[in-house]
């Protein structure tokens, strides 16, 4: 008995053995020729799989502010120190359509135009009372603003001294004494169309707004100088 398991006892499982090394080799998949090159070479090059960033244009007035208007306030004023000079804080344009108690529709189309003048969407201001003499009620919607900061303020302000402003029939200049004691500088507008962005041709009524510009400063005279070298057309005393 010991001599048949030793002689054929011993079996193997699945055929006939393996020679040493066998199967340890696998068949490598057939690439085409140059594409490991290819592959390495895109894996090296500089700046893959970044997503590139979008351009940023700065506003004509901010370059204009540093370069010009910082310089001339420092010898007017007598500072050396920028951040105690005025400047701009923000821009708030508010259009009050009382005609959108009787129509809805006029406040949508009020809200649209203020959207395209500014770029920004507005807010829906209601009413904080009730007046029967209007037929108004409490929390009617009856207006719509905007508020404006950083680059859409000094766009806007732009696109208002250049082209709004000089659009105006028999225009001759805004009212320089228009502040609140406080460096805040605030003035209307008849109507919508003196924009580019507005089609007359699309306008069903003229609706006016209200525009308050905020400086830093809590004095008139730097916030109307500020103003002033900014381009505001202010209409000789």
């Amino acid at each position: 008995m010991s001599k048949d398991k030793s002689e054929g006892g011993e079996k193997h499982k699945g055929g006939p053995p393996k020679e040493k090394g066998a199967g340890k080799d696998k068949p490598a998949k057939d690439k085409a020729p140059g594409k490991e090159k290819a592959d390495k070479g895109a894996a090296k090059a500089p700046g893959a799989g970044v997503r590139p960033k979008a351009p940023t244009t700065e506003p004509r007035l901010v370059g204009k502010y540093k370069k010009e208007i910082l310089a001339e306030l420092g010898k007017k004023f007598g500072r050396t120190n920028p951040m105690s000079l005025p400047r701009l804080t923000k821009i708030s344009v508010n259009m009050g359509v009382g005609a959108a108690i009787q129509d809805k529709n006029r406040l949508q189309e009020a809200a649209g135009d203020l959207g395209k003048i500014t770029g920004q969407k507005p807010q829906i201001t209601k009413s904080r009372i009730a007046v029967s003499g209007f037929r108004l009620r409490e929390n009617m919607e009856i207006g719509c603003r905007v508020t404006l900061r950083k680059q859409r303020m000094y766009e806007f302000l732009d696109r208002l001294i250049s082209v709004a402003l000089p659009r105006i029939r028999d225009f001759r200049g805004v009212n320089p004494k228009s502040f609140d004691g406080h460096g805040n500088y605030s003035f209307g507008l008849s109507e919508q169309l003196v924009f580019p962005e507005i089609d007359a041709d699309r306008v069903t009524f003229s609706q006016g707004m209200d525009i308050t510009i905020c400086t830093s400063t809590d004095k008139d005279d730097e916030a109307r100088e500020l103003l002033r070298l900014f381009g505001m057309p202010f209409r000789e005393a």
